[in-house]
């Protein structure tokens, strides 16, 4: 497909790293000519300095014979114009970042009066998932997630200690019906290979039929983290901490959130009902504990300083709060995050990237998907004729390290897959993907042309 990125900052960069590998024809306007010269010179990409907001621009360059535009600025009703010129001048579809509250609460108004196709809001996009998390798992059932006739259980190894020293893919005789599909190593969640050995402290991810899933959980359950939310307690009041504390206060959740801005306080108290706002600084330890944050259920770190909530949220853990989790921005603390024990850490580019990319590679297959401790995701699917991973052995699938696909509905049938299973065109496919693969899994799902590029549907 053919598809204009505008702004190439760092949305803009991580969406055409997404873009790129999925075999598609990707152009970056910009206005830095100097940044452009430099994406030119790494990637294969074709660059355009000028400005987007010009309908004569955009004229000039034919984006009426794009299939997409994504406008990514800094600046949300630049993005808003430039997605809507587009559309007007013939583009087939324009997405647009968007940031603003104000601007949220009349998303679908703008839409339709602009006439773009899709708006994304990172922050939104963060707290969905983690409002998934605190809410929708930690009310689960005896720690079950389930989809359909499909579970899933969170079992600690020290519950099941005869598989300690087991080797994943080997466990038919033990576990019958069922299969690891993930497993979180001192905070760090991996999907396993076959020959993967079970270690002691481990916590264990394993999925099979609703009534095998959940015979296993009665067994092994521990009654610690699987109630109901009451208490949280959000660090930072910027986008992500606004639309965090409504959406949990909507649902009754005492919520207390400590900003240091004072005007920002005022701002907080007058768009937020049955929150209380502290002005304060979070990293003053006697604060916390003057509002008795560990005994808070749960501990969010928003602010807009990685370090700050790498700090906080490790502080949070070792005062015990059952769960915690953390905004960052850079990739590169993602090791030094998996060794901390926090218990969720999002990532606003890679979430808003992937969304953008779902969007334009044919997202409408996506049926749903859960996060697992915030480093890998439950997708799933509706099998399409042209999908790669269709009419073909899963064995023969080639899959990345990181991802797997453990089962399928096909009608009112429930199958839990092996290497000799072939998905047919149809069939509800559940997968598990590390966060990290989300590159590598884009290519699996998406329908080809007979050209051999991905095309959405349109």
């Amino acid at each position: 497909m053919k598809i204009a990125i505008v702004g190439a900052g760092k949305l803009g960069l991580k969406v055409i790293d997404n873009l790129i590998q999925g075999g598609n024809s990707v152009t970056v306007i910009d206005k830095d000519e100097e940044l452009l010269s430099r994406l030119s010179s790494h990637l294969d990409v074709m660059t355009i300095a000028g400005n987007a907001k010009s309908t004569s621009f955009l004229k000039d360059h034919n984006i009426g014979n794009y299939d997409f535009l994504v406008a990514t600025t800094d600046k949300d009703e630049k993005n808003i114009c430039i997605a809507s010129f587009a559309k007007a001048l013939g583009c087939s579809r324009v997405i647009a970042r968007v940031r603003d509250p104000e601007h949220m609460n009349q998303i679908e108004f703008i839409k339709e009066l602009m006439n773009i196709d899709h708006i994304v809001n990172p922050d939104l996009l963060i707290t969905n998932e983690i409002y998934k998390y605190l809410v929708e798992m930690n009310s689960l059932d005896n720690g079950i997630y389930t989809k359909d006739k499909i579970a899933l259980a969170e079992i600690a190894v020290s519950r099941m200690p005869h598989l300690i020293g087991k080797q994943v893919g080997r466990l038919n005789d033990i576990l019958p019906e069922t299969m690891i599909i993930a497993i979180d190593r001192k905070g760090k969640v991996i999907v396993p290979m076959i020959g993967e050995e079970i270690l002691e402290g481990d916590v264990l991810f394993i999925s099979g039929r609703v009534s095998e899933i959940s015979e296993l959980s009665t067994k092994t359950h521990v009654n610690k983290r699987y109630t109901n939310i009451q208490r949280v307690m959000i660090v930072g009041g910027g986008k992500t901490g606004l639309y965090l504390a409504k959406k949990l206060s909507e649902r009754g959740t005492f919520v207390k959130i400590i900003e240091i801005n004072k005007e920002r306080c005022h701002y907080l108290s007058t768009h937020l009902k049955n929150v209380m706002i502290l002005h304060g600084d979070a990293t003053d330890l006697s604060l916390l504990e003057d509002e008795n944050f560990e005994k808070m259920d749960a501990f969010v770190t928003a602010t807009g300083f990685d370090e700050e909530n790498l700090l906080l949220a490790l502080t949070a853990k070792r005062h015990n709060i059952p769960d915690v989790i953390a905004k960052i921005s850079r990739e590169s603390y993602g090791e030094i995050v998996a060794n901390m024990g926090i218990d969720m850490v999002l990532n606003p580019l890679n979430i808003s990237a992937n969304n953008i990319a779902r969007y334009i590679q044919g997202t409408k297959r996506v049926l749903s998907s859960t996060l697992i401790n915030g480093q890998a995701e439950i997708i799933e699917i509706t099998a399409a004729e042209r999908m790669p991973i269709t009419g073909r052995a899963i064995r023969n699938l080639n899959l990345p390290d990181g991802i797997l696909i453990f089962a399928i509905h096909r009608g009112r049938e429930v199958i839990i897959p092996g290497g000799d299973t072939v998905i047919l065109d149809g069939d509800k496919v559940l997968m598990i993907a590390m966060l990290s693969e989300s590159d590598a899994l884009e290519p699996l799902i998406n329908v080809k042309t007979k050209i051999g590029f991905f095309k959405g549907e349109r």
